[in-house]
């Protein structure tokens, strides 16, 4: 299944609380619960005005769905269509 990365412009997100982060999660776990289990979310990183998550789902609509449901910002949906680590040069 593909995975996407999603940037959200989030002003203030390095000074979120660890309340606040929760209070993201458990409405983006409600709205994925809703939605089914066609989308996944693995993990987000958080930076001072920026929110990157990284979900799977057979499509961009389906996470631009999520984050719509969610009113969450999906402000660009890149497709992952590599990964590299430090083993890659091996």
């Amino acid at each position: 299944m593909p995975k996407f990365v999603i940037e959200r412009d989030f002003p203030g997100a390095g000074a979120l609380s660890a309340q606040d982060l929760q209070g993201i999660a458990q409405k983006s776990c409600e709205v994925l619960d809703e939605m089914g289990p066609q989308v996944q979310w693995l993990h987000s990183y958080v930076t001072g005005d920026k929110i990157y998550c990284v979900y799977i789902a057979p499509n961009e609509e389906l996470i631009r769905e999520h984050a719509r449901q969610g009113g969450f910002p999906a402000d660009r949906v890149s497709r992952v269509t590599s990964i590299i680590d430090p083993t890659t040069a091996e």
